[in-house]
């Protein structure tokens, strides 16, 4: 697992990245996910930019500013940029996915109310047929238990009869 710092132009930190970020499926609702995965993308693009910054070769334009770092290794910044483009593609692509998943605009009270009937109905067949599962499994319990007594008993009888021959006395 590669972990990269960034540093920003001052050379302070912008963030550790150890593996691409995940977004959070524990949240409330939708919407937020939406924000905290916009959030985590602008933080994405910001952290990419600082990388491209560090490798970009010295700008003619101004003598006096800083120059990015040169000791950094040409191989490590190509591994960089794929990571961040790799993170970038992958969020965009949960922000597609959590956008596509919002109810839309088409969607009214009406159709909702009808939509939430039908699966009340369906919960309700469903439970209907649940029970009756539920009292053929009991029946059929009950007839196990009486057919088990039997064999129990049928065998009680005949350890007595065979108990009862070798002694040459049957007691029943």
């Amino acid at each position: 697992m590669m972990t990269m710092i960034m540093e920003n132009r001052s050379g302070e930190p912008l963030q550790r990245l150890t593996e691409p970020p995940k977004v959070s499926t524990k949240m409330a609702d939708r919407l937020s996910q939406l924000q905290d995965a916009v959030n985590q993308q602008a933080e994405n693009l910001y952290n990419s930019i600082g990388c491209l910054f560090n490798s970009a070769p010295p700008c003619s334009f101004d003598k006096s500013g800083k120059t990015p770092s040169q000791n950094e290794n040409p191989d490590d910044m190509m591994e960089h940029k794929r990571v961040f483009a790799t993170v970038i593609a992958r969020n965009a692509k949960d922000i597609d996915a959590l956008i596509e998943s919002l109810p839309s605009e088409d969607s009214s009270a009406e159709l909702q109310t009808a939509s939430m009937r039908i699966l009340e109905q369906e919960g309700e067949e469903a439970a209907q047929r649940l029970q009756r599962g539920i009292d053929r499994g009991d029946k059929l319990l009950e007839e196990i238990n009486r057919a088990l007594t039997e064999i129990a008993t049928t065998q009680l009888a005949i350890n007595r009869i065979t108990e009862a021959s070798q002694g040459d006395a049957i007691k029943i």
